[in-house]
């Protein structure tokens, strides 16, 4: 079972775009090879989200492989969008805690959300801070460089 498939909720999804690439429902087993591939995360990380609670109840074959769906697949891809906020493993942790508790934890995921957006926010004006500065420095090179070039023509 899922982290998605432990509660009864099915509103809240962490799915993106539909992927033409992807198998239909209820024939979407995918060995760990295949979500390699799929997300670009390594095996040896698939297996660590899945000790440390952030990736619980992934299926087994008959002979012990684990088998992923597409929400998995989904989950992964919601999990790569909180790592890319910068949200710290711990609070990704807590977070699928939450998912898994049910709906009745809505009003702390919100808040785990809403810090880090407010994170994401903040970091966004960092970054356009920096990029000012970088456009200032470009523009100051690309101004000397044509003073150069007009000195010696």
């Amino acid at each position: 079972m899922t982290v998605m498939e432990t509660t009864a909720t099915t509103t809240d999804s962490c799915a993106g775009p539909v992927h033409a690439d992807r198998r239909p429902d209820g024939q979407d087993r995918y060995t760990i090879s295949e979500v390699v591939a799929f997300t670009g995360l390594t095996a040896h990380t698939l297996r660590w989200y899945e000790r440390i609670g952030l990736m619980p109840h992934i299926d087994r074959s008959h002979t012990g492989q684990r088998r992923y769906s597409n929400r998995d697949l989904d989950w992964l891809e919601l999990v790569g969008k909180l790592r890319l906020t910068g949200m710290p493993v711990a609070d990704m942790v807590r977070y699928a805690e939450l998912v898994r508790e049910g709906d009745h934890t809505y009003g702390d995921r919100f808040e785990l959300l809403k810090a880090t957006r407010e994170d994401v926010l903040a970091r966004i004006a960092e970054l356009q801070d920096t990029l000012a500065v970088l456009d200032r420095k470009i523009n100051f090179y690309a101004d000397a460089g044509r003073a150069l070039a007009s000195e010696r023509s």
